[in-house]
């Protein structure tokens, strides 16, 4: 009775399907990645971690560098950076790239250790592709929700600010941290914002598209 009573009062261990599934093995392999670096991580030891079998992860990717690929792109979907509403341009711009700074640097350090410890040889994408495919998941779309509000209180008139503009702060920070892999002092997002973008905004506002003088008449000069 012992025994029964012993087996009975264990916990009952799930099944995991679909979405549920893939996402621990990702987080696992997020997490293999992070202790135990690039060169270290492989199937097997996912499949440890994960408490799963090789072949679980072989059905869904190929090889080591697609899972690894997938872990860092579900890790940065997971992870969203909040997006400020401090009620202005300035503010919220100076919140969203300290709020990304802090957030991104562990991130960065990872992904940047794991191209130079092989990731590149072994997928044979150049730096710039192993980039684009790391950060493409943190594209502008939602750092655009700060901009859509500033354009809603009239701080700012998306017409007239080039996209690379726009992007400016954020590409900066990007650099800024794949080049030190830490934080970026408050002094360098202050001036990333009041000497570098919002000088660039108040030009690209202040501009006034040409226009023709009225038939007859002669434009003042």
């Amino acid at each position: 009775m012992a025994t029964v009573a012993s087996e009975a009062s264990e916990p009952v261990r799930r099944r995991r399907h679909g979405q549920q599934l893939e996402s621990a093995l990702l987080t696992a392999a997020w997490d293999e990645l992070a202790e135990a670096g690039y060169a270290r991580l492989t199937m097997e030891s996912v499949a440890v971690r994960a408490r799963t079998s090789e072949p679980v992860l072989y059905r869904r990717w190929a090889n080591k560098d697609q899972l690894v690929f997938a872990a860092i792109q579900h890790y940065s979907k997971a992870n969203p950076v909040p997006v400020p509403d401090t009620g202005a341009l300035r503010s919220d711009l100076l919140a969203q790239l300290t709020a990304v700074s802090e957030a991104l640097a562990g991130y960065y350090a990872i992904t940047a250790a794991a191209a130079f410890s092989g990731l590149l040889a072994a997928t044979g994408l150049s730096p710039a592709q192993a980039r684009d495919k790391i950060m493409e998941t943190q594209a502008l779309p939602r750092t655009r929700i700060i901009y859509q509000r500033a354009r809603d209180r009239g701080e700012i008139d998306l017409e007239r600010i080039p996209p690379a503009v726009l992007a400016l702060p954020f590409d900066l920070v990007r650099h800024d941290l794949l080049m030190d892999l830490k934080p970026l002092e408050p002094a360098r997002i202050l001036s990333i914002v009041d000497e570098l973008f919002l000088p660039l905004v108040r030009h690209y506002q202040a501009a006034q598209d040409p226009s023709p003088p009225p038939s007859g008449r002669t434009a003042a000069i």
